[in-house]
């Protein structure tokens, strides 16, 4: 089982914090959790996020009672069904019953001010799906949209 328990985005260039949570603990038994619960996420930047070429994701997660092999993360970002950037990370091994941390970087693909200001006019039709994989095989799909109006 992974459980992720934090994730934070932060600008490359300056460092700066563009959007953290931490999971909150869950009181006590964990058997009765909805497993889907947590994958979805709605984020709401500014257009100034349209600018950047470099963010560091850094995701924190737990690793159940079972080793976990080549833990992969295959996530694909779409504007109106047109794919924007596909990403490929590594995890990589991962011991058992372990808390683990790690930062990817995100290189953005320069986008056309025509493309960017269509995204900033179209709330949440930016989206991506993030596919989790575990010895090649799905074990977890997460969903998000994006908002780039700078508000609700």
């Amino acid at each position: 089982m992974i459980d992720f328990t934090r994730f934070k985005i932060r600008d490359m260039e300056t460092g700066t914090v563009l959007f953290e949570i931490t999971k909150p603990p869950t009181p006590g038994d964990k058997k009765h959790c909805d497993p889907n619960a947590g994958r979805f996420v709605r984020y709401q930047f500014t257009p100034a996020f349209l600018q950047l070429r470099q963010v560091g994701a850094t995701v924190e997660f737990t690793v159940g009672d079972n080793p976990i092999n080549n833990f992969r993360m295959i996530e694909r970002h779409y504007f109106r069904n047109q794919l924007l950037k596909s990403f490929d990370f590594e995890f990589g091994f991962c011991m058992p019953s372990s808390k683990n941390t790690c930062e990817h970087i995100y290189e953005f693909p320069a986008l056309s001010e025509e493309i960017m200001r269509e995204m900033i006019l179209h709330p949440y039709e930016t989206q991506s799906d993030s596919f989790y994989f575990v010895d090649n095989k799905l074990v977890m799909h997460n969903k998000a949209d994006y908002s780039y109006s700078g508000g609700p």
